[in-house]
């Protein structure tokens, strides 16, 4: 009699390593924004930085009725207001958003969701391009890697935050938009990738310093190759030459196409636009003429003299810097304190620690592109790379926003590392693949956060910038809430909170953190800073209705003792010319008093 026949065992079921990547990815985006920060930002417009708000509040007054050309905010020191140096170009998409919403959630929590749903759809385009770009220059494995890295990359995901309605996100997209072209080289990618230049200028100047890099690089590569890379100068010659004055034009009023502008396009920006367009037209025609590199060097050179003298020349002012009305006052007391301009020095001396997830990434980064560019394979797609990384390292040591365009490089490079100690022939690199496996988690911004952790744990004291906290409550919907229900008029309230009073209340501000309201940030810092007849002298000045303090951050003290201000928020000041209201919540009010006669001494409480 035989044996019974045994069940046949079932094979477990074999997952791909792909599937797991996707999952981690898919992991990565679920978990990169927190779901409280989604609420607050869908239900109480809540953002991560002032720069949103002032956003939000230009795309509220464009949705009201405000004309595509008029770009002053009209609550901003009133009554002319200030003139607003960021495009129209990211406003629109926004507003469109908040117009298909509103129907079916109406106006207020449609807000809400496009101030969600705007950076996540642009954080989907630079996973696009991101995935895109890699998986053509180092395989599948390492865009689905470079992908994971996205989401873990802090200097990213800051900028695709919920709320983060500004327009550095647009700017990284356009870069790398901009290197992947360059990578691929030909006509059609230099069409492409000059136009992706042009929107970068029109929507702000941030990705100046790439873009001069990249002309530069390509120039310097027809002088060395001639015709071979021709195709891709002109054509990033005719996309940036042409897609600049048109972009400059769409967004820009006709009063004001002569007006030099340098923080924004405008003339001075589009003269070396249009040598770009020049310097292609002549290469074109000269044809064989300039088939050696002596030729091409010299034309280059000569057209290069021109462009710079003729900038010099017509636009002196632009010559030092973006911000040539900023006063010595303004410039200690605000634009310094901006921790997006601060140094890596300066953040080290303030005990910011959580520096060390921005900048080793981007050094190291730097450090294996330009490595491979020298050696490695690939050398064309590793040179671009580190072109663009290069100048917001440099630039990221003295203002800490260098590193931001910078940082939409670093998945790229993170995930080529990763994808090379994953392979068989890892261990006949020059690095073992344990060596290749630790520098790719050296790309890997999160797993910094640990001796940044250790850090703030072993040396507490050595904390001397502000707390953020203070800021964030003093600005939010809830604490402002209260100013909802007075009168409008015009307030004076300490800077970082100008925004967040344009876009939560009616009122209108005297400060807001933008470098073209010097006169609003000079009676800032005075009148908060100084002393009683300071005060009185600004509220006077610019018909101010109402003076709001955040005692969690006094304004910085411009003699000796402590300003008025900062005694009247104690309760240790009085002045007869402000009543104080009792307001609930985190700030201190007061109604301005119009009447002289009612002034009053500075005493004791």
């Amino acid at each position: 009699m035989s044996a019974p026949a045994q069940p046949t065992a079932r094979p477990i079921p074999r997952i791909e390593p792909s599937t797991i990547l996707w999952a981690l990815v898919i992991l990565g985006v679920v978990t990169m924004v927190p779901p409280a920060d989604l609420w607050a930002t869908i239900h109480h417009l809540r953002v991560p930085d002032t720069d949103d708000a002032m956003r939000l509040a230009e795309v509220r007054d464009l949705l009201s009725g405000q004309g595509w050309y008029d770009i002053i905010q009209h609550r901003f020191l009133p009554p002319a207001g200030v003139p607003s140096h960021w495009s129209r170009l990211v406003d629109a998409p926004i507003a469109g958003l908040i117009l298909a919403l509103t129907p079916l959630a109406g106006r207020s929590l449609a807000e809400g969701l496009a101030a969600v749903l705007w950076p996540l759809l642009l954080f989907g385009l630079f996973c696009g391009v991101l995935h895109r770009g890699v998986r053509t220059q180092f395989g599948s494995r390492a865009a689905v890697l470079a992908l994971i890295v996205a989401t873990q990359t802090f200097g990213v995901t800051i900028q695709f935050a919920a709320g983060r309605v500004d327009h550095h996100n647009v700017q990284i997209i356009t870069m790398i938009g901009l290197a992947f072209c360059m990578i691929r080289g030909g006509v059609r990618s230099g069409l492409i990738g000059g136009g992706l230049a042009a929107l970068s200028l029109a929507i702000g100047l941030e990705g100046l310093p790439s873009i001069t890099a990249a002309a530069l690089f390509l120039m310097g590569d027809w002088c060395l190759r001639g015709r071979p890379a021709l195709p891709l100068l002109a054509g990033f010659g005719l996309g940036l030459g042409l897609a600049a004055p048109v972009l400059f034009v769409a967004q820009t009023g006709p009063e004001h196409w002569t007006t030099t502008r340098c923080d924004a396009l405008s003339p001075p920006w589009l003269w070396l636009a249009l040598g770009g367009l020049l310097l292609t037209v002549c290469a074109v025609a000269a044809g064989e003429r300039l088939a050696s590199v002596r030729a091409r060097v010299t034309l280059a050179g000569l057209l290069g003299v021109i462009l710079l003298a003729g900038f010099a020349v017509a636009f002196p002012v632009c010559l030092g810097g973006p911000f040539p009305d900023m006063t010595p006052l303004v410039r200690d007391h605000w634009l310094l304190t901006v921790n997006e301009m601060a140094s890596l020095p300066k953040l080290v001396a303030r005990g910011q620690w959580e520096a060390l997830v921005f900048y080793p990434v981007v050094l190291f980064a730097t450090a294996v592109a330009t490595g491979m560019a020298w050696r490695g394979e690939r050398r064309r797609a590793w040179a671009v790379t580190a072109l663009f990384l290069w100048p917001g390292l440099i630039l990221g040591l003295f203002q800490f926003r260098g590193l931001y365009i910078a940082s939409g490089f670093v998945p790229l490079v993170a995930g080529a590392v990763l994808d090379r100690a994953l392979r068989s022939d890892a261990g006949r690199t020059e690095l073992p693949r344990w060596g290749v496996a630790l520098l790719g988690g050296c790309l890997v911004s999160t797993l910094w956060m640990a001796p940044a952790v250790v850090a703030e744990t072993l040396m507490p004291t050595a904390r001397t910038a502000p707390d953020p906290a203070g800021a964030i409550a003093c600005r939010s919907e809830a604490a402002l809430a209260p100013l909802e229900t007075l009168p409008a008029g015009t307030v004076l309230a300490p800077i970082f909170m100008g925004p967040a009073i344009l876009l939560h209340t009616p009122h209108a501000v005297v400060a807001a953190p933008y470098h073209r309201a010097i006169p609003g940030l000079t009676a800032a810092i005075e009148g908060l800073g100084g002393t009683q007849a300071d005060l009185e002298q600004v509220l006077t000045r610019f018909g101010v209705r109402y003076l709001v303090a955040c005692p969690a951050r006094p304004a910085d003290d411009l003699q000796p003792e402590s300003a008025f201000a900062t005694r009247l928020a104690e309760g240790t000041a009085r002045s007869g010319r402000l009543e104080r209201l009792d307001l609930p919540g985190p700030l201190k009010v007061w109604r301005v008093v119009p009447d002289p006669l009612r002034a009053g001494g500075d005493r004791a409480g």
